[in-house]
């Protein structure tokens, strides 16, 4: 596995369990809350290894790559709906976080999240060790 693939792939690990933990502590308690807001930090700087790293790469590959360039794309439509959620989450809460939809919208933004993680593991990471064999 490459070095970026398995730091990457850590990351989404870190970010799952942190998430795990604030659903663990409750997302009302002070130690939930921090966590979340590591979570939000962690996930912006995730972002923006994946945009320097790795999607220049498999965006280059994906001009003589028809297959590629139609996940590509499927993937960056499925970023902006995952986006959304996240930045209307920490929009929403980013004064407190409370209210009685609180519990609601995290777990829309953990499933989210979740989702987004094992689609791109399992399609644009293999697709990138591909390439790198």
């Amino acid at each position: 596995m490459s070095i970026l693939i398995e730091e990457l792939k850590k990351e989404h690990s870190g970010i799952i369990a942190t998430l795990n933990e604030v659903r663990k502590l409750g997302i009302l308690s002070k130690e939930g809350q921090d966590k979340l807001t590591f979570v939000q930090t962690s996930l912006l700087a995730h972002l923006e290894m994946e945009d320097d790293q790795l999607y220049p790469i498999l965006r280059k590959q994906a001009e003589n790559n028809k297959d590629l360039k139609n996940t590509l794309d499927l993937f960056e439509m499925d970023m902006e709906n995952v986006s959304t959620i996240v930045q209307e989450f920490f929009d929403k809460y980013s004064e407190e976080f409370s209210g009685e939809k609180l519990q609601e919208d995290f777990e829309k933004l953990f499933a989210s999240l979740s989702k987004r993680i094992s689609n791109e593991e399992a399609a644009l990471y293999e697709e990138y060790e591909y390439m790198n064999e």
